[in-house]
């Protein structure tokens, strides 16, 4: 595939290169935007956002057994297209669970993650009618029940835990060996202890379980083997304590992996949910337990792909790195604000020029931002075509999961611009960040 195309799997699924060159999505031109709304900017296709939200609901059955990650990408916006899509939302904090709210997501369809949740998140959950709480520690166990004895309410819980499963992933998003913050180990038996106070707390009702084993994970073998051990916790669970009817989810968690270059395979939704629901049926049989209620919880896999973050051209100067080798380095107007994922987790993406077509030869290149730091580095080694220019326009595909929601305003560059695309019309999502934004907080 030449530089000039765009790989169908990675960029938006409405993304297009036109005959003068440029790209579109949605039959939205990128250059337009950029004319329009300056850069860097992203661009969020809404057809794909939700046509993902619609592939997950059907592989798995109904979008009420799925809920979208919010901590991957969350507007207003965002929350509404997923509330219209019929899928349910996971919160990380109190101020993702208030621009639910701020949506009009409704509060019964929202499940509430987080490791250090305080009083006043524990307060507005359960004062809201929220769906589930995922309660991450025995402190919280008993923190939660006095929240909801002090409402009247009696509070549907999932305890989350930890298998001890490593799905093959970066050290900082494994989220399922044991020496980390999240959850109760199977292995030392904390975890049915918390399920065992739960059942017996007045205003606690505990309706499941949940685990999570990693991001960027293609096939179900680590789920599957995740599912194995937590179903053995279910099924002393359902054999020692005073659960009934209620007690039916087990929540598999996200971590749905996504193609970020050319040469990956994209996720196989269907196959994927087929494998891993065959293989929860094959557990539960052998444990003598009824087939829990799956759940999963792909933030990612919806987001990932969506979005592209477009940028302008500045610097380009060419870096004797050796004898007889240098380094093309192209400096565009963004960076580790908008995108840490590349410094913190050596992450890597598709670049393409949008504005037009290339015809240079492909030398070794790097990417960079503006920053202050000699870290901020977003291609870091790729052959691009020696004709990419100042003043051109370049994107970076699939950077719709985390990037905006982890960004910064470092050196004071302020957050970027989000344009959401659909049928030929561009809409501001979220306006540019602005320096008046910042001193406003100032006292």
């Amino acid at each position: 595939m030449s530089f000039n195309a765009l790989p169908a799997h990675v960029w938006p699924r409405n993304a297009r290169r036109e005959e003068d060159g440029s790209v579109s999505i949605a039959g939205v031109s990128l250059p337009a935007i950029a004319e329009e709304f300056g850069t860097a900017v992203m661009v969020v296709d809404e057809d794909d956002f939700r046509s993902r939200c619609r592939d997950m609901a059907v592989a798995f059955g109904g979008g009420e057994h799925v809920h979208y990650a919010s901590k991957a990408f969350l507007t207003s916006r965002i929350a509404r297209w997923v509330a219209e899509e019929g899928l349910c939302l996971d919160i990380a904090s109190h101020g993702e669970f208030l621009v639910a709210l701020n949506a009009g997501f409704p509060a019964e369809r929202i499940a509430a993650h987080g490791n250090n949740k305080d009083h006043a998140f524990l307060h507005a959950l359960v004062s809201n009618g929220v769906g589930h709480v995922v309660v991450d520690s025995h402190q919280e166990i008993e923190e939660l029940n006095a929240v909801a004895g002090s409402l009247g309410i009696v509070q549907d819980v999932l305890v989350r835990v930890k298998p001890g499963i490593d799905a093959h992933t970066h050290e900082f998003i494994a989220t399922a060996h044991e020496d980390q913050k999240f959850g109760f180990s199977l292995a030392s038996g904390s975890a049915f202890r918390a399920a065992a106070r739960a059942v017996e707390l007045e205003n606690l009702r505990l309706v499941g379980l949940h685990c999570h084993v990693g991001s960027q994970v293609f096939d179900a073998e680590g789920f599957s083997l995740a599912a194995e051990r937590v179903l053995k916790l279910y099924g002393r669970i359902m054999d020692e304590l005073s659960v009934g009817e209620e007690f039916h989810i087990l929540d598999l968690g996200g971590g749905y992996g996504i193609a970020y270059l050319e040469k990956e395979t994209p996720l196989d939704v269907v196959g994927v949910a087929q494998d891993l629901l065959s293989r929860v049926e094959k557990h539960a049989a052998r444990f003598n337990v009824p087939v829990p209620t799956i759940k999963v919880e792909p933030g990612r896999a919806i987001a990932g792909p969506s979005t592209v973050t477009m940028y302008r051209v500045g610097t380009v100067k060419d870096v004797t790195v050796e004898d007889n080798f240098s380094r093309r380095y192209i400096s565009v107007n963004g960076g580790m604000s908008d995108n840490i994922r590349p410094a913190l987790y050596d992450a890597v993406y598709d670049i393409r020029k949008v504005n037009g077509l290339t015809q240079g030869e492909e030398i070794p290149s790097r990417v960079v931002g503006s920053h202050c730091e000699s870290g901020d580095i977003l291609i870091h080694d790729q052959k691009l075509p020696d004709d990419i220019a100042t003043g051109d326009l370049v994107a970076l595909a699939a950077t719709g999961a985390y990037c905006y929601s982890m960004s910064s305003r470092y050196n004071m560059m302020m957050r970027p611009a989000i344009v959401s695309v659909k049928e030929g019309q561009a809409s501001l999502m979220v306006r540019r960040e602005t320096i008046e934004d910042y001193l406003a907080l100032e006292v």
